[in-house]
């Protein structure tokens, strides 16, 4: 394990950077928005960081709901880069029942539609977490307006 700075420190250095010191100082609109982009790219690392792992095991936990075909209680995997592999895989097998059509009704539907709208709003969590709040905002006004 590294000392300090951390990752996350480094990272979020580098974006207050980007964002506070070479972004006003850019007159190329160019160069200014591929700064910008720089700067966005870093924010989604950091809060990739910071949530990776928490994510990750709540879609790891409702995949296994979803799954039917396990003859045992599974196992979460012990390390991050195993949790995500598996997560993977679970995703590919959900897809190819997606596929298959065995989403298409009844009760597992939508356990399935569930656990995708909560995926997308984990997935925005972490890469536009802006379009989330104004997707939940909208969301609200409508149900308070029916």
């Amino acid at each position: 394990m590294q000392d300090r700075p951390t990752a996350p420190e480094l990272i979020a250095a580098v974006r207050e950077f980007l964002q506070n010191e070479m972004l006003p100082a850019i007159g190329d609109q160019r160069l200014r928005f591929r700064t910008l982009v720089a700067s966005n790219v870093l924010s989604i690392v950091e809060r990739e960081l910071a949530h990776e792992e928490v994510l990750l095991r709540d879609e790891w936990a409702r995949l296994v709901a979803l799954d039917d075909t396990a003859a045992a209680p599974a196992q979460l995997p012990t390390g991050l880069a195993e949790l995500r592999d598996d997560v993977r895989a679970r995703t590919a097998a959900l897809c190819v029942a997606i596929r298959a059509g065995a989403a298409d009704e009844g009760p597992w539907r939508a356990a399935v539609f569930a656990h995708v709208q909560r995926s997308v709003a984990e997935k925005l969590l972490v890469n536009n977490p802006k379009y989330l709040d104004k997707l939940k905002r909208s969301q609200t006004r409508d149900i308070s307006e029916s």
